[in-house]
């Protein structure tokens, strides 16, 4: 596993991870008690509902690029603003590919570890 002592290693590992299909890979970016704001709005949080989101992503075929765009660090909490691009199969076998910018927030954990805290694809919308 990578040692990640800075966050903004997180959007490029979270990429890299998914587009690999590496479910538990992905799921060691996130703080314990990390919560997501899925693309259809929905807030999750807990290890069962992150690991069905990721799973569905992988077994949708998801690919994702991720552009960073802005790191804020101040102190243990970071803001990730990252412009994404998803190709992902609809439930009818259309290859889709919606975008848009995350506003993310990371924090370093006991370990002195980066991982993401708050997942939020949606941006500010």
């Amino acid at each position: 596993m990578t040692t990640i002592t800075d966050p903004a290693q997180l959007p490029a590992l979270f990429e890299e991870r998914l587009n690999a299909g590496d479910i538990e890979g992905v799921l060691a970016l996130f703080a314990p008690d990390a919560a997501m704001r899925t693309t259809t709005g929905a807030v999750i949080s807990g290890p069962d509902a992150l690991h069905q989101e990721v799973s569905g992503t992988v077994a949708a075929r998801g690919h994702l690029t991720n552009v960073g765009r802005h790191v804020l660090v101040a102190a243990d909490t970071a803001l990730l603003v990252t412009d994404w691009t998803m190709e992902i199969d609809t439930p009818d076998g259309v290859r889709v590919a919606p975008t848009g910018t995350t506003a993310n927030v990371a924090r370093r954990v006991a370990d002195g570890e980066w991982r993401f805290a708050l997942l939020n694809p949606l941006g500010t919308a």
